[in-house]
């Protein structure tokens, strides 16, 4: 009962009935029907404040829910930058991956959140690292993109922090191949000079 409260606490961004409910006896990490802690349900509506409450006291950011979900892949994946730098501040785990098996900055790359995309790549996460799909977070930037110029300046910002060019999906087409076959020019621009040296 407790955890409900606290849930429908962090959805309000309340912090007073936060810090209530945890001085009452309410587990910082109880889950509730979905598998979701009230810290992801913050997360998932980017209540900062209840967020922040909820860290302080403790929460794991690294809890899956029933769809292996956690505040960390989650706030990557959604660009909830203040979130996500708290998160990468108290443990959040870098190797964790989604029911795709991707990495916090693979769906951060897909989704154009270039500041979210900097400050993984800036944590540490494997810029290379391939999810069930075949694709890394490049291959993401370019298949799952409309080529603008968010996802330009992720692939630029990508291959500036060392992502190889030269790995392919699961068919064997390269980035490049894939950039040309859509059509996108700056993107293209930017991985021709690297496949000519490698």
């Amino acid at each position: 009962m407790y955890e409900l409260q606290l849930h429908k606490a962090a959805a309000n961004d309340d912090v007073t009935a936060i810090e209530r409910l945890l001085s009452e006896g309410a587990r910082v990490d109880g889950r509730d029907a979905n598998g979701r802690t009230a810290l992801l349900v913050a997360t998932h509506d980017n209540k900062v404040n209840a967020a922040r409450a909820l860290i302080d006291a403790g929460a794991d950011v690294n809890a899956k829910d029933a769809i292996k979900d956690s505040p960390y892949l989650y706030a990557g994946a959604c660009g909830r930058l203040e979130i996500l730098k708290m998160t990468l501040d108290h443990g959040a785990d870098l190797k964790s991956t989604n029911r795709y098996g991707g990495t916090a900055l693979i769906p951060a790359a897909e989704r154009g959140h270039i500041e979210a995309v900097s400050m993984l790549i800036a944590a540490g996460v494997d810029v290379d690292h391939i999810n069930y799909l075949g694709w890394t977070a490049l291959l993401e930037a370019i298949i799952l993109s409309d080529g603008g110029l968010h996802h330009v300046e992720i692939v630029k910002r990508l291959i500036s922090a060392g992502a190889n060019t030269s790995i392919a999906d699961s068919y064997d087409v390269t980035p490049l191949v894939h950039a040309r076959r859509r059509g996108y020019k700056a993107m293209v621009k930017l991985l021709e000079p690297l496949a000519r040296t490698r």
